[in-house]
């Protein structure tokens, strides 16, 4: 079977949409970035920890605002000191990845697991990975399937495609070729392409799973409609 490594750290920053802030999201949503930015500091000023995060947001990634690494960590800690978990986890992947301050493994770990242990489904990804990689925190797998198996079970694709991989190779649980199909079929139905990818093979070399090249097809092309090599180089082989 083609192998696939585990996706590294997920660096993943979102947004949410309380009712009081829905004029700002539509104002983000059009690209409208200044309005945005002067209804969230509005309600940021009062301490409102999901404006915070989403200021956050923009100065990292320079939306409407100059670029700033320094002021997104200032915006994301405000909320994040709170128990804002998006917060949380921002504050782990600034960290993880050197932005805004140097580089500090083991405290985005800290940081993710406050976000994880509040349920946030990224944040539960990305500690889990850190286990795996055993960066910022020691390497255990079982750790990592635990945390994984948190965030796959809140429908975070990412952590289904991660969790249905340690299953197949039975790192830090008893390898069960079913579980990672299962899993395998909850990311790629989200269109996770290296999940439709690895489904995709599994149906064609009868691994774990009964032949079925129709599925294995249907799972090569969402892949490569979705730009997948891999994909694109199965469907030639199956010479469709």
């Amino acid at each position: 079977m083609m192998a696939r490594l585990l996706l590294v750290l997920a660096i993943l920053f979102s947004l949410t949409a309380p009712a009081r802030s829905d004029d700002a999201l539509d104002a983000y949503d059009a690209g409208d970035y200044a309005t945005a930015l002067t209804l969230w500091t509005e309600m940021a000023k009062s301490g409102d920890p999901d404006a915070q995060n989403n200021i956050g947001h923009l100065y990292e990634n320079g939306f409407g605002v100059t670029q700033d690494y320094g002021k997104a960590l200032e915006w994301y800690r405000m909320a994040a000191v709170q128990n804002y978990p998006n917060a949380q986890n921002n504050m782990g992947v600034m960290y993880s990845e050197g932005n805004g301050v140097p580089k500090d493994d083991a405290q985005a770990v800290e940081w993710f697991r406050k976000g994880a242990e509040l349920g946030n489904a990224k944040a539960q990804s990305n500690l889990a990975a850190a286990y795996y990689y055993g960066e910022g925190a020691a390497k255990d797998y079982a750790e990592a399937v635990k945390w994984y198996r948190k965030s796959a079970e809140q429908g975070f694709a990412k952590a289904q495609y991660n969790l249905g991989a340690l299953y197949y190779a039975g790192e830090g649980i008893a390898a069960d070729k079913a579980e990672a199909a299962r899993w395998y079929r909850k990311a790629a139905d989200q269109d996770f392409t290296d999940a439709q990818v690895n489904l995709g093979l599994m149906y064609y070399e009868h691994d774990g799973v009964a032949e079925d090249m129709d599925q294995a097809a249907e799972l090569f092309r969402a892949a490569a409609e979705q730009g997948d090599a891999d994909a694109k180089a199965m469907l030639e082989k199956m010479g469709l």
